[in-house]
């Protein structure tokens, strides 16, 4: 019975598969908004401010954070969790992969997420003006509270290794 079960459970990691797979569509969804959002930007760039260009780039820059955020969950946690990936030696392999292990994984994604929220802020900073002050303020304990947890998390798998 018992082994029974631990096959079952070791067994159960495939349901993770097509939920990975599912993250594909993810980034088509990004790649298609990063496209539509550069479609309505190039007409216009004669005629935007600089600060709005500058936001503009920023939101450029955040969906490629996102998009890079979900390649390296997808990999890294199909790697970890359900099974390794047979590349063909003939086929381009991304040097990172199969180097992450689960902690290394929060340590990129934590990371990931502190700049997308360090840019959602620097573009709340331009705009300012259209921000009311005590929304500001939560940007910027929400914002203080995934650096510091960030750190934490860091600081904490750093002593676990050790």
């Amino acid at each position: 019975m018992e082994h029974f079960l631990e096959r079952t459970m070791y067994a159960s990691r495939w349901i993770m598969a097509p939920i990975y797979f599912g993250m594909t569509l993810i980034l088509a969804v990004l790649a298609v908004k990063f496209f539509q959002e550069l479609w309505h930007f190039i007409p216009h760039v004669m005629d935007l401010p600089d600060t709005e260009i500058i936001l503009k780039l920023l939101t450029f820059i955040d969906l490629a954070l996102v998009g890079s955020l979900t390649v390296i969950v997808m990999f890294s946690g199909y790697e970890n969790f359900v099974s390794r990936m047979d590349i063909e030696s003939d086929t381009e392999k991304l040097e990172w992969l199969g180097t992450h292990d689960y902690g290394s994984l929060k340590t990129k994604v934590t990371s990931s997420i502190v700049a997308i929220s360090s840019i959602h802020l620097l573009k709340i900073f331009m705009n300012l003006h259209a921000t009311e002050t005590d929304k500001l303020q939560w940007y910027v304990i929400i914002h203080l509270t995934l650096v510091v947890s960030a750190f934490f998390m860091g600081y904490l798998d750093k002593i676990s290794k050790h």
